[in-house]
């Protein structure tokens, strides 16, 4: 698969798509079969609480995962992120009722970094019930 946007047709400041991604006790549960952490701060309310959290949180490496989607669903390609990295700032809570949490997620394309290798980075804030869930979220990324 090929990058679909192309170098010359962005500039900093080029907004991507935003999205919003929610998050289910259900969807902690399959990413805890898929990944293999069972901490059960990520599925158990009552250990959640006893360790002081507010309630179960999700999985900080699901919620990088989902911020990231941002940047391969605008370039269409998951190949063309060559560099991915965030700070985990605030846990995404997610509670036991009919709707979870919701991470929502805007980015922009911060800078031209090499126009020999068409890459550019993008700057991507995750938010969670009105809280910044991750901190220095930032992707490089190659173009068409």
């Amino acid at each position: 698969m090929t990058a679909k946007i192309r170098y010359e047709d962005v500039e900093p400041g080029t907004e991507l798509p935003a999205a919003s991604f929610p998050v289910t006790r259900a969807t902690l549960v399959q990413y805890a079969g898929a990944s293999g952490d069972f901490n059960p701060i990520h599925w158990n309310e009552r250990f959640a609480k006893e360790v002081g959290l507010p309630d179960v949180i999700a999985h900080g490496m699901f919620t990088m995962a989902e911020a990231v989607r941002v940047v391969t669903d605008w370039v269409g390609d998951p190949g063309a992120v060559s560099e991915y990295g965030v700070r985990f700032t605030k846990p995404v809570i997610v509670p036991n009722d009919d709707t979870g949490a919701l991470i929502e997620v805007t980015a922009k394309v911060a800078a031209k970094l090499d126009d020999e290798a068409r890459t550019v980075r993008v700057d991507i804030t995750a938010m969670s019930a009105g809280q910044k869930v991750l901190g220095m979220s930032r992707a490089v990324v190659r173009l068409a």
